[in-house]
C-alpha cells in the first residue's frame, strides 16, 4: 500500500511537489509532526545519478536514497539522495532518458481549472536556517562534499538590527545556477528570526524559497490579486533609495505602491519582496526577486527586511 499522495505544481521552471502522508506512522508524517509543513527534499538535476551520489559519499555525504533506476512507458529515470542540514535531503535526479511529464509513477493532471502564470521562471536561491556554529560546519559540507564555492559571506555587522543578528554564507555550484545561502543566528538584545525558525521547526531546515520574475510589479499585483501576503516596507524607505541605488528603469512610485525593494551591486540592480510566512508555523515563506544584472542578495535592504520581519515577530509575540 502506498504510504503518500503527491502533487506537482509547475510554472516556467518552478516544480514544487506537495506531499501528504496516507499513514500515522510513514516517514512523510514523521516529518510534519515534527516540522509542520516545510521543505524535506531539495532536488538537484544531474548528468549522473549514480555519479553524483558515489561522489558525494567518499567525500562524507550520509546516504538518504541508494541510487535506483525507475522506469515507464516514458523511459526511465536515476536517482539518488543524500543527507544535509536538519531532515532536509538533497535528491539527485538524472532523467535525461525520460519523455514523460514528470517522473515514473505520476499521472497527468487534466483539469478544467488554468489560472494564468504571473510570471514567475525559476528558483534563484534557497536559504537554509541552521544552528549556532553550524554555518561553517555546512559551507565547509558544500564546499568538500559538493564541490561548491562561497559566493558571498555576511556577518552580523552586515545584517543586523537594534534587537536582532544572523550571519550567512552564500554557497553556489560552478556555472552560478544554484544557490544555497546558510544562516546561523548571531548575539542580539532579541530572538532573531533564525532563532524563532529554529524554535517553531524543531531543527535546521530551509527557511524560504527566492523565485525569478523578469516583471515583479506584473507578478506581485497578480499575487496580491490571489491573496498572498507581503511584508510591509516602511514608506521612508524609498526616500534614500534613489541616492542608494541610482537610475532604475522602474518608476519609484510603482516599487513604492507595491513595497517592493531594490538594491545594487557592482553589477546592476535587484528588485525584491517578500511574503509573510505561508502557515501558522513562521518557518516558511517566499521571496521574489528580478535581477537586473545584479548578483549579490540585497545588503543594502536588510535593515528594512530584518525591521518587517521583527513587526511580524512581535505581533506573534516571540521577538
Amino acid at each position: 500500500m502506498c504510504d503518500r499522495t503527491s502533487y506537482v505544481l509547475q510554472q516556467g521552471k518552478i516544480r514544487l511537489v506537495l506531499t501528504t502522508p496516507l499513514t500515522k506512522d510513514s516517514d512523510i508524517a514523521e516529518h510534519i509532526k515534527k516540522h509542520g509543513d516545510g521543505v524535506k527534499v531539495i532536488a538537484l538535476w544531474v548528468d549522473d545519478a549514480y555519479d553524483a551520489f558515489e561522489q558525494t559519499t567518499k567525500r562524507g555525504a550520509k546516504p538518504y536514497l541508494q541510487p535506483e533506476t525507475i522506469k515507464d512507458s516514458n523511459g526511465e529515470i536515476k536517482r539518488s539522495g543524500i543527507h544535509t542540514y536538519g531532515d532536509t535531503v538533497h535528491i539527485f535526479i538524472e532523467r535525461k532518458n525520460y519523455k514523460g511529464t514528470f517522473l515514473p509513477g505520476y499521472e497527468k493532471w487534466n483539469s478544467e481549472y488554468h489560472p494564468s502564470p504571473t510570471g514567475l521562471k525559476y528558483i534563484d536561491h534557497m536559504v537554509g536556517n541552521v544552528e549556532l556554529g553550524d554555518m561553517n560546519v555546512w559551507s565547509k559540507f558544500y564546499a568538500e562534499v559538493m564541490g561548491f564555492y562561497n559566493l558571498i559571506t555576511f556577518d552580523d555587522k552586515d545584517i543586523s538590527t537594534e534587537y536582532t543578528a544572523l550571519m550567512s554564507k552564500v554557497m553556489t555550484n560552478g556555472n552560478g545556477y544554484i544557490k544555497f545561502p546558510i544562516n546561523e543566528p548571531a548575539k542580539g538584545k532579541k530572538k532573531s528570526q533564525v532563532e524563532e525558525y529554529l524554535d517553531f521547526y524543531n531543527g535546521a531546515g530551509c527557511q524560504h524559497i527566492a523565485v525569478a520574475t523578469d516583471d515583479i510589479v506584473f507578478t506581485i499585483s497578480e499575487m496580491r490579486k490571489r491573496g498572498v501576503e507581503f511584508l510591509y516596507v516602511p514608506g521612508s524607505y524609498y526616500d534614500t533609495v534613489r541616492d542608494r541605488v541610482g537610475i532604475i528603469e522602474e518608476d519609484l512610485n510603482e516599487l513604492k505602491k507595491w513595497g517592493i525593494m531594490v538594491d545594487r551591486d557592482e553589477e546592476g540592480y535587484l528588485l525584491q519582496i517578500f511574503t509573510k510566512p505561508v502557515e501558522d508555523r513562521p518557518t516558511m515563506f517566499f521571496e521574489i526577486i528580478q535581477r537586473k544584472g545584479a548578483k549579490s542578495f540585497g545588503k543594502g535592504n536588510f535593515q528594512a527586511l530584518f525591521e518587517s520581519i521583527e513587526a511580524e515577530q512581535a505581533r506573534r509575540g516571540t521577538l
